[in-house]
This record gives structure tokens, C-alpha cells and sequence, in this order.
């Protein structure tokens, strides 16, 4: 595939606002997991919350789109000049040539939660939502793409892509088609997610979340720890002499093997390692670094094991950042994707924090400790429910 540039890059987490909390964390082995202090009932386990969107209601002029979700999404949007990238994009294609493709998993629906707790005798005496929560646009998986637009001034082609936990991996597939295609000439791509009671007690009830920090890939390893994060991205077509950092290549697949598990032999994430590859135009040896998806649940982690045995050469150091962040669920796909670029910039390499002993399924390429050196290409691993997989190829300006 033609090389996209990657213009402007950020993304916001439990580790803090932007790139450089991000590069802090990571370089201390420094989690942002945390016992559960969200919501009236707390589930005896540890997330990865943002701190201040509780204190930071959106601008009163975007007030139809005032929920946890959005004050997120515009947080993120604040950090290391990607208005500004945004806005150059506009002013040089023109703002119908700019698309917003934003992927999220659970959305805005904890304003719609929040609706149902206060539901109140409407003038029929029928139960109605608060008045201050009649904003269709909230109750919407579209909510976050809509906001996006509205805030960038973007007016191209406007998606929300909801895939699961691959939704944001696969936001920078769908913006490379369009622009290949000749629709648009450059998009802001991205995704966010926020914790909810429907996200916590949902995976709690899949038997998923462990009452402990996450351990991804460990021997010991018993569940997930959920966390929330938003995170974007500027990309346009490539151009002689271009520096800085490109997405070279992306993968997807729908192995459907189950509705919740992975296949056991992780074959779709297979197809989608390979079919990134391929599009790259590299092997898979040229690959220094690979964040994967890592859930730390028994199931997904010994199937990116063995899928990533059946692609990689043992030199890959490949490890999992969930145990830093939590599982953002449809914001992993952009968050660790910038981890992943961090690395390719800098060269350092995190490994996996909190675990010790690897599952017997880790190949060579599992790598517990950190490793610094320089790497030509980097990539990034998003699986979903449904074997819903997507991977993601990154690179230097040749």
C-alpha cells in the first residue's frame, strides 16, 4: 500500500496527559492501574482511570455533547499540537477533503446508564429521561465521531467504527482505503472509551476481570484490569521527502470462531499479522518491536502466543502494555498504537510490567524486560470479540 505520514500523534491514559507522560511511565516501569474508585458500586478489582473529567465539562457551545466520553475525547484532542496538525490538514486540502473515522467500543452509554437510574414521570405519566439527558446524540455509538468533526471543523466523510477492542486499530485501515481510493486526502483518525457500569460489570460477568492488576502473558495470569484512555492520529498521503513516521501496512481478518473467545490457535490474528506484512512489503524479521493485545485473560493471551510463534523469528521483542494502562478496550487500538510509534522513535522498547514467570506458551519473542535499540518497524496487535482482529504496520519515511 501507498505509505501514509503520520502528521501528529497523542493519546490519553491512566499514565497521564500526552506523549511525554506516556514516554515517563514506560521508561519507569511506572503502572497507572489503580483500585476501583469509579461509580456508587465498586467492583473489587483495578482500573486505569483518567484523572480531571469529573472537573472538565466541554466548552458551553458543545454542550449537546456533554458526557464522560467526549470531555475525553476533547482532552486527548488538547495534547501535542494535533489541532494545530488538524487544522494545517484542513487549510491545505480543504475541509471536505479531511475524514473523521473515530473507533469506540462502549461509547457514550454511560450517559445512557445514568438516563435510565433517573428516569422520571414524563407529562403522561409514562417514565422519561431527565431533561437535561433528552440528547439523542449521547445515546448514540456515533457520539464520539459526530463530536470529532464538530470540534476539528473536519467535514469529509464522518465514521464511527465499533469493532470491539480492534475499533480504533482499524480506524487507520479505514482511512487508508479512503484515501487511497481518492475520497479524502488526509483524516484524523483515533478512538476513546470510558469506564461505565456496563463495561465493569459486563466483563465481570464474563468472568474476565481480575480482582488484581493484570499480569499479561505470566504463568499466573487470571484475568483483565479495564482502564480508559482516548487517543488520535493526522494522516494524509505520503510525499518525496518526507520525514518522521508512517503507517506502512495494516491486516484484518474475522476469524469468528466464537462470540467471546479467540480461536485457540490464534489463526486470524495470524492472517492479520501476515496480511499487514504483506502490505508493508517486508518480512516478518524486519519487525523490531510488537505491542500485543495481551489481555492478561488465560484464553487470548496463550492464543497471541502461539500466533505470534508461528509468524515471528525469535529476535522480535514483542510485549504487552495493558498491565500500564488497563484494557481501554476501544481505545487500546490507538493508545497502544502510539506506544508503538514512542518506540520506533526512540528505540526503547517496554517490556511487560508486573509479570515474572511466562506462560509455557511464550516464545522468545515475549519479552518481560525492557530492551533499548534502534528499530526500523513496529507494530500493533488489536483483537475483538467475535475474532474481530486488526494489526498495524509502522515505519520510517524511507
Amino acid at each position: 500500500m501507498p505509505p501514509l505520514a503520520i502528521r501528529a500523534f497523542t493519546a490519553t491514559s491512566a499514565l497521564g496527559r500526552g506523549l511525554d507522560a506516556h514516554r515517563r511511565a514506560l521508561r519507569e516501569r511506572r503502572s497507572g492501574l489503580r483500585r476501583n474508585d469509579f461509580g456508587s458500586e465498586r467492583l473489587d478489582c483495578w482500573i486505569g482511570r483518567v484523572d480531571g473529567l469529573e472537573d472538565a465539562p466541554l466548552p458551553a457551545g458543545w454542550s449537546k455533547w456533554e458526557c464522560r466520553n467526549n470531555r475525553l475525547a476533547w482532552l486527548a484532542l488538547q495534547q501535542d499540537g494535533l489541532l494545530d496538525a488538524a487544522s494545517a490538514a484542513i487549510a491545505r486540502y480543504g475541509a471536505d477533503r479531511v475524514a473523521v473515522v473515530i473507533g469506540t467500543s462502549t461509547s457514550s452509554i454511560g450517559a445512557t446508564e445514568e438516563a435510565y437510574t433517573r428516569l422520571a414521570p414524563d407529562t403522561d405519566g409514562s417514565p422519561a429521561f431527565p431533561a437535561d439527558l433528552r440528547r439523542a446524540i449521547v445515546h448514540t455509538v456515533h457520539s464520539p465521531g459526530d463530536f470529532v468533526q464538530q470540534a476539528t471543523g473536519a467535514r469529509g466523510p464522518c465514521v464511527t467504527v465499533a469493532t470491539a477492542c480492534s475499533s480504533s486499530a482499524k480506524v487507520f485501515a479505514q482511512a487508508a482505503r479512503l484515501i487511497e481510493a481518492g475520497v479524502v486526502d488526509a483524516a484524523i483518525v483515533g478512538g476513546v472509551d470510558t469506564l461505565c457500569g456496563s463495561v465493569l460489570f459486563g466483563f465481570n460477568s464474563l468472568q474476565l476481570v481480575s480482582k488484581n492488576p493484570c499480569k499479561p502473558f505470566d504463568a499466573t495470569r487470571d484475568g483483565l484490569s479495564l482502564g480508559e484512555a482516548g487517543g488520535f492520529a493526522v494522516v494524509e498521503r505520503a510525499h518525496d521527502g518526507d520525514t518522521g513516521l508512517q503507517l506502512r501496512g495494516y491486516g484484518e481478518s474475522s476469524d469468528a470462531h466464537h462470540m467471546s473467545a479467540p480461536h485457540p490457535e490464534g489463526l486470524g490474528a495470524q492472517l492479520a499479522m501476515r496480511d499487514a506484512l504483506a502490505r508493508g512489503g517486508i518480512d516478518a524479521g524486519d519487525v523490531g518491536y510488537l505491542n500485543l493485545h495481551g489481555t492478561a485473560t488465560p484464553a487470548n493471551d496463550r492464543a497471541e502466543s502461539l500466533a505470534v510463534k508461528a509468524v515471528f523469528p525469535g529476535t522480535l521483542h514483542a510485549s504487552s502494555t495493558k498491565a500500564y494502562t488497563g484494557h481501554t478496550l476501544g481505545a487500546a487500538g490507538i493508545v497502544e498504537s502510539v506506544i508503538a510509534l514512542l518506540a520506533l522513535e526512540s528505540g526503547e522498547l517496554p517490556g511487560i510490567l508486573g509479570s515474572d514467570t511466562p506462560d509455557e506458551a511464550c516464545g522468545p519473542q515475549i519479552r518481560f524486560e525492557d530492551a533499548t535499540r534502534r528499530i526500523d518497524y513496529a507494530m500493533n496487535n488489536s483483537f475483538g470479540f467475535g475474532g474481530n482482529n486488526c494489526s498495524l504496520l509502522f515505519g520510517r519515511a524511507a
